[in-house]
């Protein structure tokens, strides 16, 4: 980097830069070590705009090598990342500017997160993009290896014995790298001395302390090894004395060319104490007399007082006023110095060893400049093994001042200056004039001196006689810039100007004129001198400045505006800035930080903290002084605290530089911003509210007054328990109108419950507590809190206050259920419909929920049973008595309407009779979501009597008797009239009546399974009845056949020639078949349980049948009986024809009505098909009826 701005230099003077704009960065990749301190230079050239430019430092992680992490800018604050914001704000990565366009990027620690791809970007100034502005390099962390060690200890030695120290040094970097080694001294607080080192390029050297003995190998340095480093002191002296240590340092090589001590390490150290031997002198400077006149002859002696002088070695060295004169080591032989070489050679002056304890200093002729302090310096040296000598223990006498007068000259001088007394920066302009009693004797030479307060006295410039001017060794600076002239104005008058005075140049100035005069050798020979002054008094630009800070408004309210000023005394000139800083304490804190500074060269700087007040602060200096005034609008408490200014007065060298002279603080200005006075008021009046439960509990608290339309409020809502000592939190709203519930509502479950509202008035809160329980009753009351927006928008609290109470009590509602007492009587015939009505007039509370139970008192039994139930939640269950009584599937709920639930019970058997009621409960909820019984009413009761149907049975009475010829057949038909029940089955069976002969013969039944006390009645008939019954066949309600009797068995055919017609007819028959005969049916009825009982029975009347012999022949018989004849040879045909289209009509009618019926309802059918009779062909035997199963469809 040292090399780089140079460079730049020469080219922008060369013109190789052009107007467009070009950054640069230090070439990389950098190799650096964790901990260690790096600087990256940048430079910007070629722009346009401000000769100060910013810049911008970003960095591209390696594990994000597109995103660009910000690091630190010289222009905003705000710009570094997260990452990177502590670092910066503590000093450990900043920037330093280095010249307007360059500067140094400083990360003081560095880690190993800030390897990557740094970037160095300058914000345009320019008037249009033109060049680059940004420039990237690579930096590389590596860890630090290096380890320097030693083994500490304390050594005890004795003057001129060896020592011997040993020290490892090792490195594990990966990089190529040097390394460096030295070993130091160190004693007490002094700064450590270096014995000597290896350097990186494997040079040893030494400091001057050490450099003689180390060239004369009285010390070494060796390497052991791979890493073991040796000090040796062969001869130790008093003044090795002291802790030494080793330190070694890793260097490695920049892309630049450049060497770099990437990382700096010291051992343990070993103290070593050193006896030394008893070797002390003393030296004495003596002369004849202390004044002397020009070209006298002076001599000084030097001499020495030590023990065994002839077996040490000395050297002598001769100074005046501390200039080295000459020398002479222990050989004798002198050495001078250049400026008395000359008159040494001239036999003027003489160096020498008188004896072993005596050196002479002659002076044969002394001049006017030889006037002055003289001393000697005796040093004694030791001899090495090698035969070179090395410096030990150095002593000097006091100094002997001698004056040498000159030659009597009759010039005088006279020394003038603008002012005596002028303020620091103004220019001072002094005259010396040189005035003779006649004419000049040669030429004059000048020299302005400077005698200060402390009487020193120093040269600011002369004019030799030659008219050559130098300026004074102090001067020389000052004297380049041009802040230092001297003028030859006239040849008897010299002037001396100071421009841009300090406060170091005050004092006496004093002009010194020599006269002089060519001496006959042609050497210029001083033949007078003359000397005036004059007094300069310089007053220090910080004499009397101070600074105070007033206000007239200590105290501010909120929103209000206050001012601040800085007040600056004395009144300075234009040319003379100060920078103004105000600082600022805020309340509660111990540290000031700086709000904002009016720099000396009249910028407004905004400090890191002063993010708050910059857009409601407003710094104004004034034109005729340097008085800063800060006035703050809006003020709020983040505003309130100590102010307090710091002005620092500042000097403008002349090199163009700042100097700060002086630093003042004001007083401490305590400002207090107050919040506004409240005008908070809340309703205090008190309410008893008394309310049934379930019902919202309505709270109102009411602001009357508030401090300002802007006020915000936060309400607390409490209740109070008489069992509680204190209220408990329900419900609280913050000023932004957040909820948050307290403990009580989390407790008791309130958060569903709660409900608050704010009115549009602003000033009237509203809490609801609804579905209101008995256990909310309590006193409760409203806690207000007044919230305001302070200037900085923040919110704050400024009041609160607490309502009046509220009495509130909770009550279960009074019950109001009613139910209809209505009585009823019902009769209705089985498998028909029973509708049994409940009617609530009248409930608790429309939000209620019914439950209605409907129950039955049955005949000879004294408990009441339960029919059906209809819970809360409308669900229907059945009651015991239904699976008693196979209610199951008849049973149905209906409510058309609020309050109104009917009951239908299908298909009723006799076995439902009974006292009809129902009972209602009523069940409220509670507010927590509880149901809970609040009443029962039980309605009026009705009684219900199912009854079987009547018996509707008729079998037709008229039926003709008919004569049949033996093996025809007769048919025997069975016409039912009437019917019960379009539902009713019947079972027909035919009997053959015959007149009893003896006794009393068994009843035929017509199903086994009728009841006991029908077939005792029957036996009891029968007994009665002397007519003797023989069955021939019978069909049951379900369709099965009984067993033929046996006279007839295989001689008959069954046939449904309708619903209600049924006929049987007998074939073959035989004289033996002549009589009477009937039909009986039996009409059969399904019971609501679908179990079929007999309703009735009817019997035909008697129907007389004749079968005649065979001997009485056919012919005969029709032929003797003209109707007969008539009625079998012409009768028959048209009527056969009619009654063959009827049979085939209704066998096609029962046929379809069979096939539709068969099956249905799980029923076997109960009519079957004709019997299949066989005829034989010859017509000889009588025909067969024979009935199989597949004759029954």
């Amino acid at each position: 980097m040292k090399c780089f701005f140079p460079v730049l230099s020469c080219l922008a003077v060369l013109g190789v830069v052009s107007a467009q704009r070009q950054v640069a960065v230090q070439e990389g990749p950098l190799y650096r070590t964790e901990g260690s301190h790096i600087t990256i230079w940048c430079n910007v050239s070629g722009y346009q705009g401000p000769p100060e430019q910013n810049f911008q430092w970003s960095i591209y992680l390696p594990s994000a090598p597109e995103r660009e992490v910000q690091i630190v800018s010289t222009m905003d604050p705000s710009f570094p990342y997260a990452i990177y914001t502590q670092r910066v704000r503590s000093k450990k990565i900043y920037v330093d500017r280095v010249q307007g366009n360059s500067a140094l990027l400083h990360i003081t620690d560095l880690q190993a997160r800030d390897a990557g791809e740094y970037e160095c970007h300058t914000p345009n100034t320019d008037e249009r993009y033109f060049g680059s502005y940004s420039a990237k390099m690579n930096l590389v962390v590596i860890p630090d290896s290096l380890q320097t060690t030693a083994v500490p200890q304390t050594m005890h030695k004795v003057e001129q014995d060896p020592l011997e120290l040993t020290c490892e040094v090792a490195t594990e970097t990966l990089q190529h790298s040097h390394l460096s080694v030295a070993w130091l001294r160190q004693r007490g607080g002094e700064k450590p001395v270096e014995v000597i080192s290896l350097s990186r390029d494997f040079v040893l050297q030494s400091s001057s302390d050490y450099a003689q003995r180390q060239s004369l190998g009285e010390v070494r340095l060796d390497k052991l090894g791979a890493s073991t480093f040796r000090l040796t002191i062969f001869h130790l002296q008093p003044f090795d004395q002291g802790e030494f240590y080793c330190e070694a340092a890793e260097w490695i090589q920049d892309p630049d060319g450049s060497w770099y001590p990437m990382t700096r390490k010291r051992s343990e150290g070993t103290v070593v104490n050193i006896q030394p031997t008893d070797k002390e002198f003393t030296v004495r400077l003596e002369t004849e007399k202390r004044l002397y006149t020009v070209g006298e002859p002076v001599e000084f002696r030097c001499i020495l007082e030590a023990q065994n002088i002839p077996d040490r070695y000395f050297a002598v060295s001769w100074a005046f006023n501390s200039s080295l004169i000459a020398s002479m080591g222990p050989n004798a032989v002198p050495v001078l110095n250049s400026e008395f070489t000359h008159r040494e050679a001239r036999g003027q002056l003489k160096v020498a060893k008188e004896s072993d304890s005596i050196f002479v200093l002659k002076i044969y002729h002394l001049r006017q400049e030889d006037s002055g302090k003289y001393n000697c310096r005796v040093t004694e040296r030791e001899k090495t093994v090698t035969g070179e000598f090395i410096d030990k223990e150095s002593k000097r006498p006091k100094n002997i001042p001698i004056i040498v007068l000159p030659i009597k000259s009759s010039i005088s001088v006279e020394v003038a200056s603008n002012a005596s007394v002028v303020l620091e920066g103004e220019n001072l302009h002094l005259s010396c004039t040189v005035r003779t009693a006649g004419r000049p004797l040669g030429r004059f030479s000048v020299v302005w001196q400077l005698v200060d307060r402390q009487n020193r006295r120093s040269n600011i410039m002369w004019l030799d006689r030659d008219g050559t001017v130098q300026p004074g060794t102090s001067y020389w600076e000052r004297s380049s810039f041009g802040g230092v002239q001297m003028e030859q104005v006239q040849p008897n008058s010299f002037s001396l100007g100071i421009f841009n005075s300090r406060k170091e140049d005050e004092g006496q100035y004093e002009c010194h004129v020599t006269e002089w005069v060519r001496a006959v050798d042609g050497e210029w020979q001083v033949v007078g001198e003359r000397r005036a002054s004059t007094l300069v008094s310089i007053t220090a630009l910080e004499t009397g400045f101070a600074v105070t800070a007033i206000s007239r408004t200590p105290g501010v309210t909120y929103s209000d505006s206050f001012d601040l000023q800085c007040i600056i005394k004395p009144h300075y000139p234009s040319r003379v800035p100060v920078s103004v800083t105000w600082r600022f304490q805020p309340v509660g804190t111990i540290e000031f930080h700086d709000l904002v500074t009016f720099t000396r060269d009249g910028g407004v700087q905004w400090g890191d903290r002063s993010s708050s007040f910059r857009t409601r602060t407003a710094i104004e200096k004034a034109e005729s002084s340097n008085n800063v005034r800060l006035s703050i609008s809006r003020a709020s408490d983040t505003e309130a605290g100590k102010y307090q200014c710091v002005a620092e007065l500042w000097r403008r060298n002349y090199n163009n530089t700042w100097t700060r002279l002086a630093e003042r603080t004001s007083n401490l200005l305590e400002i207090r911003v107050l919040q506004p006075v409240t005008k908070l008021q809340v309703s205090k009046s008190k309410r008893t509210l008394t309310l049934v439960e379930n019902r919202p509990i309505q709270l109102n608290c009411s602001v009357k007054s508030q401090t300002s339309q802007n006020s915000h409020f936060a309400v607390l809502w409490y209740v109070h328990k008489p069992s509680d000592a204190d209220g408990k939190l329900i419900l609280k709203t913050t000023h932004s109108s957040a909820f948050e519930y307290g403990t009580y509502a989390e407790e008791e479950g309130l958060r569903a419950r709660l409900q608050f509202e704010r009115h549009v008035s602003g000033g009237l809160f509203s809490l609801t507590v609804q579905r209101a329980e008995v256990s909310d009753s309590g006193s409760y009351y409203c806690h207000v809190e007044e919230w305001l927006l302070s200037p900085n928008y923040a919110w704050y609290k400024l009041a609160e206050e607490v309502s009046g109470r509220t009495e509130v009590t909770v009550k279960q509602p009074d019950s109001r259920l009613k139910l209809s007492q209505a009585q009823g009587n019902l009769s209705v015939l089985e498998m028909r419909q029973v509708q049994l009505e409940c009617v609530v007039l009248n409930r608790t509370s429309a939000a209620s929920q019914l439950l209605v139970e409907w129950f039955v008192w049955k005949p000879n039994h004294p408990e009441r049973e339960t029919v059906a139930r209809l819970s809360r939640d409308a669900t229907f269950h059945y009651g015991e008595q239904a699976a008693k009584n196979n209610l199951k599937g008849r049973l149905h709920v209906e409510s058309p309407s609020p309050g109104v639930y009917r009951l239908f019970i299908q298909n009723v058997a006799v076995q439902d009779s009974g006292t009809y009621s129902c009972r209602v409960e009523e069940w409220l909820p509670s507010p927590g979501g509880v149901w809970y019984k609040r009443a029962e009413d039980t309605a009026g009761q009705t009684a219900v009597r199912v009854s079987r149907p009547d018996a509707a049975l008729q079998v037709d009475t008229v039926v003709p008797n008919a004569t049949v010829s033996e093996k025809a057949a007769f048919q025997l038909d069975c016409s039912i009239v009437s019917r019960s029940s379009q539902d009713s089955r019947f079972a027909v069976a035919w009997y053959s009546l015959r007149t009893k002969a003896r006794g009393k013969s068994g009843g035929l039944g017509l199903e086994d399974g009728e009841e006991e006390e029908e077939e005792g009645e029957d036996e009891e008939e029968e007994e009665e009845d002397p007519t003797e019954r023989t069955a021939l066949l019978s069909v049951g309600p379900d369709a099965v056949f009984g067993p033929e009797g046996s006279p007839w068995e295989g001689r008959l055919r069954f046939q449904r020639l309708s619903p209600l017609l049924y006929r049987l007819t007998v074939l073959q028959a035989s004289p033996q078949d002549t009589g009477n005969y009937s039909c009986r049916v039996e009409e059969w009825l399904p019971s609501p349980q679908k179990e079929w009982y007999r309703l009735t029975e009817e019997e035909s009347a008697p129907i007389g049948i004749r079968v005649l012999d065979t001997s009485s022949t056919l012919q005969s018989i029709i032929c003797s009986n003209d109707a007969l004849f008539y009625f079998v040879f012409f009768y028959p045909f048209p009527i056969f024809g009619i009654l063959i289209i009827t049979i085939l009509l209704v066998r096609f009618k029962s046929r379809n009505s069979s096939k539709n019926s068969d099956g249905k309802n799980g029923v076997p059918l109960l009519w079957i098909k004709e019997p299949h009779l066989n005829y034989s062909p010859t017509c000889l035997e009588p025909p067969v009826l024979s009935i199989h199963p597949g004759a029954i469809d």
